[in-house]
C-alpha cells in the first residue's frame, strides 16, 4: 500500500468471537491516516459468506478475503457479530468500523455508507420445495412468500416493478431475523416459497440436500457484494480497493473462491 511501510512479522489476528487465528501478515507503521486494527461486522448466520463451524469459529468466503486484504495492506481485523438490522447505525456510530459480510451494493445504502469496489456478483432466486407447483415468478400470487429482514432480498422485493409482491398472501413477505430461519420455515410448510441470496441459498440447498428444493428462472434481479466503510474513511476504502485488485492479480481470490464455491 502507498501510505504504509510493511515491517514482516509474525502476528496473531484476534476475533471477536475470542477465537485466534494466526496469520502470515506484517505490523505496519501507518501515515496517520489508518489504523492499524479494524473491527468488521457480519452476520454470523450468513454462509458461506461468514458462519459458525462445528468448532465455534467464524469462518467462511468473506472471512478469508478480509484476512488475506489484512495481511497485504498490514491491517488486522476483528470479526464482531451484530444485529443485520443495525448496521448502517453500527458503522456510523463508530461500533464497528467496516460492514463486510455478503453486503450488496444499493444506491439506497450509497446515501448512508460508501462502498469499496464490487467484489462478487448474486442474485435473489426464488425457491420452493421439489414438489411445489410454483413454476414462474406469476405464481407466486396468493402465495406465503418469505425472506430475511433489513435484507437486499427484501429491498430487491419491494423494488420490484411486476407488482407481484403486492399478490402475495398478506400482500407482502414474511420476515425472520436470518435466512437460516427462512430456510426452516419453507421446509416446515409455513411457506410456500422463499426469496435468498443466491449464494447462500445454493450453500444452504447443498448441506440440507439440493433434491429437495427447486430454484425458478424468474428471479429478482442481479447485483454485486462491496464492502461498507463509513463515507470519511478514504484511506482506508483506497486500502481495501488495492488489496482486491492485488489478491485478484496474484491468484488468491481465485484461491478463496473455489474453496467456497467450487461446488
Amino acid at each position: 500500500m502507498k501510505k504504509l511501510i510493511m515491517l514482516a512479522t509474525s502476528t496473531l489476528l484476534l476475533a471477536a468471537c475470542g477465537q485466534e487465528v494466526e496469520t502470515e501478515t506484517t505490523e505496519s507503521i501507518v501515515d496517520g491516516a489508518l489504523k492499524e486494527s479494524y473491527i468488521i461486522g457480519l452476520d454470523e448466520t450468513f454462509a458461506p459468506m461468514s458462519f459458525r463451524d462445528v468448532e465455534g469459529d467464524i469462518v467462511g468466503f468473506d472471512v478469508d478475503f478480509a484476512t488475506e486484504i489484512g495481511k497485504l495492506s498490514g491491517l488486522r481485523f476483528e470479526f464482531q457479530p451484530i444485529d443485520w438490522v443495525m448496521k448502517e447505525t453500527e458503522l456510523n456510530a463508530g461500533n464497528i468500523d467496516l460492514i463486510w459480510n455478503g453486503y450488496t451494493i444499493t444506491e439506497e445504502r450509497k446515501e448512508k455508507v460508501a462502498f469499496s469496489d464490487a467484489y462478487l456478483e448474486n442474485s435473489q432466486i426464488i425457491v420452493t420445495l421439489n414438489d411445489s407447483d410454483i413454476q414462474s415468478n406469476e405464481d407466486l400470487a396468493g402465495q406465503v412468500v418469505a425472506t430475511q429482514q433489513a435484507s437486499a432480498t427484501l429491498n430487491a422485493m419491494e423494488a420490484d416493478e411486476t407488482g407481484i409482491v403486492e399478490k402475495f398472501d398478506g400482500g407482502e413477505p414474511i420476515l425472520y431475523p436470518t435466512f437460516t430461519d427462512v430456510f426452516n420455515d419453507l421446509e416446515s410448510g409455513r411457506s410456500d416459497a422463499i426469496v435468498v441470496d443466491e449464494v447462500l441459498g445454493r450453500y444452504i440447498m447443498k448441506q440440507k440436500g439440493s433434491e429437495k428444493f427447486n430454484v425458478l428462472t424468474d428471479n429478482f434481479g442481479d447485483e454485486e457484494y462491496g464492502v461498507g466503510i463509513r463515507k470519511e474513511d478514504t484511506a482506508l476504502q483506497e486500502a481495501i480497493n488495492e488489496g482486491l485488485v492485488e489478491i485478484k492479480e496474484n491468484g488468491t481470490y481465485d484461491t478463496i473462491y473455489q474453496k467456497w464455491f467450487a461446488k
